[in-house]
């Protein structure tokens, strides 16, 4: 049985699927008229996006997620959509954010968010399930879900105080504040801050960096960090050595070896 493998030409109703070079897929959210807002649908497009490509890895290397339009990444779960809701309903919609979460946070190739404008709520959420975040200059971030009865559910609790600190993420969480790229970018949020017109040439240069180096090696050593993180310092050096062991009878580190002493850029291929 071959693995499955995600089809570029498929139309979604709530995604814009594209790859400009081989070995990056682009995954835009696209519901620019509701400020690209999570609903049911997208949650469910999202699970099988990052669902296939937990496995069929070798598909691409290198994933980065956007957002429809100039000015909002996302704004959170779809308020529309929610109105009237009743508590069953509401629960079973949030297991389904909860699963579309860890689908982006378990993905085994990097990813990359690519945050176009503003990220709050469950926007910033999808944005920090990703490896690393990049951002326009105008994007603004912000968990508001206090202001609305509920709070952060969909991994904001427990991602926000990792990526910033947990004093700083408390101070956010409970006020329901936004903040800016600028200040993103000084709590440790965001990797890179970009003007509007640079961000895809600047966000793609990244990828290109990513990619030319091996695949595995690269999905291994991601594997390695983010496990390692939930393990004790003792435990994680040990489940390092076993991720690297993995990449010692592989072609590419082989490759990797033979174009260094041969002075020329290294071919991999994945194997």
């Amino acid at each position: 049985m071959s693995a499955p493998t995600i089809n570029l030409e498929k139309q979604y109703e709530t995604l814009a699927l594209s790859s400009p070079f081989d070995g990056l897929l682009i995954v835009q959210l696209n519901r620019p008229m509701v400020a690209n807002a999570l609903n049911t649908r997208m949650g469910y497009e999202l699970i099988e996006v990052f669902g296939t490509l937990e496995a069929s890895p070798g598909q691409f290397r290198c994933v980065v997620l956007t957002g429809a339009g100039e000015k909002i990444f996302c704004g959170g779960a779809d308020l529309k959509e929610r109105d009237g809701m009743l508590d069953d309903d509401f629960n079973t919609q949030h297991y389904l954010f909860e699963r579309m979460g860890r689908a982006i946070y378990d993905c085994p190739v990097p990813t990359i968010a690519c945050v176009n404008g503003a990220a709050i709520a469950g926007g910033l959420e999808l944005a920090l399930a990703c490896d690393f975040i990049v951002a326009v200059d105008h994007a603004r971030f912000g968990f508001a879900e206090v202001k609305r009865g509920i709070m952060p559910g969909g991994g904001g609790t427990q991602q926000l105080p990792r990526a910033i600190g947990v004093r700083r993420a408390k101070e956010i969480i409970f006020t329901g504040d936004l903040f800016d790229a600028q200040e993103a970018l000084r709590y440790g949020l965001l990797n890179h801050v970009y003007p509007q017109a640079s961000l895809r040439e600047e966000t793609i240069g990244l990828v290109r960096r990513i990619l030319v180096n091996a695949p595995i090696a690269v999905r291994q050593a991601k594997k390695s960090i983010t496990f390692g993180l939930q393990m004790d310092m003792r435990t994680g050096m040990f489940f390092e050595v076993e991720a690297y062991s993995r990449l010692v009878a592989t072609e590419d580190r082989m490759e990797g070896i033979r174009a260094f002493n041969e002075k020329r850029p290294p071919r991999f291929v994945g194997r």
